[in-house]
């Protein structure tokens, strides 16, 4: 069955203009306040085809937001998978040999393998590993709302519930044992270590790739994230938005696609629910996936499984602290 094709809201631009930066690497802006303070990264596109993250950090850049304390360092990570971007197949540039945000481990970054991946990895690592606290804006290819991903440590939780309190962004997937598939860019060194002093790492998924309001959040997550560390004035906030309630969803599983037989029961977008033991996926050979609890929350189905990638997030809702 033919899927239909998205409403393209928003296109890639020409980032040509923004290549040289000014720390040796290209697509790389550092700006130091000369006052003291966190570095804190605001990284972009590290899959070719989430366009929202190039808005925020071009919004960023072209209105010359500089911080008051510390350092601000603003990245476009996988530009080369982002300049293969085809109107007519515009989820394919998400990545040329490997997912950029599984190979963030010393294994791969130090191993043999060569890729246009992983060239890049090996030239951000010494950004990644010396920012503080780290925001890596990534979208979804279904339309379904804003929530934040990071590891279940103490500190990404309080700046998560901190920053989603201001209304934008109120669902987490926390991970309380990693991600299952790899080693995402927020898990690389220090910030992938519970008992490290390291500061916050967390990915917000901003909306489907294409849409404005997509584009928008990721623009006013990232201001919001700066200003959560002092580096800029928050932004006004109403009332209403501030009320809205907080939701966090533990990830229980990560299914790969193991066959091309792989096959979901009905069409999923996203944030469905199904019961302890629902049947959720056949996979050929492979067997079946079944809900592991009541209330499991199903987050990112593959619009198009791939075999090697991932199929389905399995989650469960996290009771609220009394």
């Amino acid at each position: 069955m033919s899927l239909p094709p998205p409403v393209l809201e928003v296109l890639p631009r020409d980032l040509c203009a923004y290549r040289a930066g000014n720390t040796g690497i290209d697509y790389v802006h550092r700006f130091e306040s000369g006052q003291p303070g966190p570095h804190v990264l605001i990284n972009a596109l590290t899959h070719g085809n989430e366009i929202c993250g190039m808005v925020a950090a071009t919004h960023l850049l072209d209105q010359g937001v500089r911080p008051k304390i510390g350092t601000l360092t603003i990245s476009f990570a996988h530009v080369e998978a982002y300049e293969g971007f085809r109107q007519d197949d515009p989820f394919a540039n998400r990545q040329i040999v490997h997912n950029l945000n599984r190979i963030w481990s010393d294994e791969w970054l130090d191993g043999p393998q060569d890729s246009p991946e992983l060239r890049r990895a090996r030239a951000l690592r010494p950004v990644v590993a010396v920012a503080d606290h780290i925001l890596d804006i990534h979208s979804t290819s279904q339309d379904v709302e804003p929530f934040w991903v990071y590891p279940d440590y103490p500190r990404n939780g309080h700046a998560a519930l901190a920053v989603g309190a201001l209304g934008r962004v109120t669902t987490h997937l926390v991970m309380p044992s990693g991600l299952g598939s790899g080693t995402p860019l927020i898990q690389h060194g220090r910030h992938g270590v519970a008992e490290s002093n390291a500061g916050v790492a967390m990915v917000v998924e901003c909306g489907q790739h294409f849409l404005q309001a997509a584009a928008d959040v990721a623009t006013a997550t990232a201001l919001d994230f700066l200003a959560h560390f002092g580096l800029i004035d928050a932004l006004p906030v109403s009332a209403e938005a501030r009320a809205t309630p907080q939701r966090r969803l533990a990830l229980l599983q990560t299914c790969m696609v193991h066959t091309p037989e792989f096959r979901f029961v009905r069409p999923l977008q996203g944030f469905e629910i199904f019961a302890e033991g629902e049947l959720i996926a056949t996979d050929g050979d492979a067997g079946e996936i079944r809900a592991p609890c009541d209330n499991c929350t199903v987050m990112m189905p593959a619009r198009v499984p791939i075999v090697g990638r991932e199929a389905v997030y399995l989650t469960r809702p996290i009771a609220a602290a009394a």
